[in-house]
């Protein structure tokens, strides 16, 4: 995506929106017929998962279409796929974890769903006892997550993250990860073969626009906006000194990239400092402490939350969670850059549908939806 796509100079791909299904490396092709829903569900603190229910029927030598077929088995690697004419775009990757099957009193009736999960599953099944870090062989989060990505051959995006002297994992690995994710205020993510272990991912190019009251280029059917000023803007610990005599306080601001132009905080508001202090015993080591305290602040920054549903047809792509996104057309105070916490993509016989959940640090337009105003103004 360039920045004409931005600006909305692109030529959307106006035809019906494919979902391509493929278990342990083929195209289900045969069972596209009795396909009546695919959902996929990304959220930024859950591995994403999904479901495809299938109507079925039974065949003259007794054999039922679906649930006989032999394409479908618990365990089995799938990948669902949404393609626009001529570009795919993959929407999940991972296993099928369970299938339901239906057989109500009407025959015509029956349905299987089959349930899905991203790669993490596959992280999720043995719980271990491994000491992943010691005071002779100290390693950082982000090592630790790198080896065990490679273990399920994985590839691998990990920042630093906190250095551990002594960590014992008593749990599986995707379990364990989560764990260590929250403790550096990391985001834990699984896509296309790869292991996401970071920060959110503010930075580089925002995702194709979410267009509102656009004439001929919208591609947002319903917007809404929620602005929770009931958040602190500053997070507290409190410690005891060395002596063990009176205490200590930090307190720690948002050191996220601000979505606009005015952060979204009660600073100018007239009533003095709006801070929460964190409870204690969060975290077995100051470094650990620091990290969730900085955690908390940063996920209480979100405090504008924006819900709508698009058009996959007219949006011509997959809105990824865990990714920037501009909308326009919500004026200069709400218009701008959001961060998508949440994505839920329908695919039915009336279209594609991506219903989602964004988040905003701030208001006002960012830096960068003002270039793309001034270029729009000019082109």
């Amino acid at each position: 995506m360039g920045l004409l796509d931005l600006l909305g100079f692109d030529e959307a791909i106006r035809e019906p929106v494919e979902c391509k299904i493929e278990v342990d490396g083929a195209e289900i092709s045969d069972l596209y017929p009795q396909l009546l829903q695919a959902t996929v569900t990304m959220k930024r603190s859950a591995p994403a998962e999904g479901s495809l229910v299938f109507d079925s029927f039974r065949e003259m030598d007794g054999d039922w279409i679906v649930q006989d077929s032999g394409l479908l088995e618990t365990w089995k690697p799938i990948v669902l796929t949404a393609v626009f004419g001529d570009r795919e775009m993959e929407v999940i990757r991972g296993y099928i974890t369970e299938i339901n099957t239906s057989y109500p009193e009407s025959m015509g009736a029956a349905q299987v769903t089959v349930n899905i999960q991203d790669d993490s599953v596959l992280l999720d099944r043995e719980q271990k006892r491994v000491t992943r870090s010691t005071e002779e062989e100290p390693k950082t989060d982000g090592i630790i997550a790198t080896e065990i990505a490679s273990e399920y051959n994985l590839t691998s995006e990990a920042a630093t993250g906190i250095s551990n002297k002594s960590l014992l994992q008593q749990k599986t690995d995707y379990r364990f990860l989560s764990d260590r994710a929250k403790a550096n205020g990391f985001e834990l993510l699984f896509r296309e073969g790869n292991l996401y272990f970071g920060p959110s991912q503010l930075e580089g190019e925002p995702q194709s626009t979410i267009k509102v009251y656009a004439g001929d280029q919208t591609n947002c059917m319903a917007f809404d906006v929620v602005n929770d000023g009931h958040k602190p803007d500053q997070i507290r610990i409190a410690r005891s000194n060395e002596e063990g005599q009176g205490t200590s306080e930090e307190v720690y601001t948002s050191n996220l990239k601000v979505l606009g132009s005015t952060q979204a905080d009660s600073t100018n508001s007239g009533l003095g400092d709006f801070v929460w202090e964190m409870e204690q015993g969060q975290g077995g080591t100051e470094e650990e402490v620091n990290a969730r305290a900085q955690a908390s602040a940063n996920e209480n920054a979100w405090k504008i939350q924006a819900t709508g549903e698009l058009d996959g047809v007219l949006y011509g792509y997959v809105l990824y969670s865990h990714q920037t996104v501009v909308v326009d057309g919500i004026g200069s105070t709400q218009g701008g850059l959001y961060y998508v916490d949440e994505v839920v993509h329908e695919f039915t016989a009336k279209g594609y549908k991506q219903k989602f959940k964004l988040l905003r640090n701030a208001s006002g337009e960012d830096e960068f939806s003002a270039v793309l105003d001034v270029l729009a103004g000019v082109v």
